[in-house]
């Protein structure tokens, strides 16, 4: 296949991985939702893929995952709010936008059943607390 191909196909399960992810978020009520998600995934999976194959090979590629993984901190973290003195919201979203960063970059190396496992081991916990309650 078409390197070019395979990467838009990529691209595509990247987006869709975390939609799913997003879409599971969103029907729970959550800020960061479908679009966020699949958002995430995808620019992780295209940074992962322009660093495999955008500087023919004259850049170490796991410099842009250290970068991925750095920069989703921050825009997690800005998930966390404080409310009042001892309650803490948003925890879950910024793990969630972390994890669905990773599945982007696994997505992107061509890591597909990684991919697929963790979104499911996701989803399951995503859902898990409402099958308990």
């Amino acid at each position: 296949m078409n390197a070019e191909v395979e990467s838009v196909l990529r691209l595509l399960l990247a987006a869709a991985l975390g939609a799913a992810i997003g879409y599971q978020r969103e029907r729970a009520g959550k800020p960061a939702g479908l679009r966020t998600h699949a958002l995430i995934c995808t620019g992780s999976a295209l940074f992962t893929l322009a660093s495999i194959y955008g500087f023919g090979g004259i850049t170490d590629p796991s410099r842009v995952a250290a970068g991925i993984v750095t920069g989703i901190g921050f825009l997690g973290a800005g998930a966390i709010l404080r409310r009042e003195e001892r309650i803490v919201v948003g925890l879950t979203t910024a793990a969630a936008i972390w994890t669905v960063a990773a599945i982007g970059l696994a997505v992107g190396t061509g890591l597909y059943l990684l991919s697929l496992v963790t979104t499911l081991v996701v989803l399951i916990v995503l859902m898990l607390p409402r099958v308990i309650h």
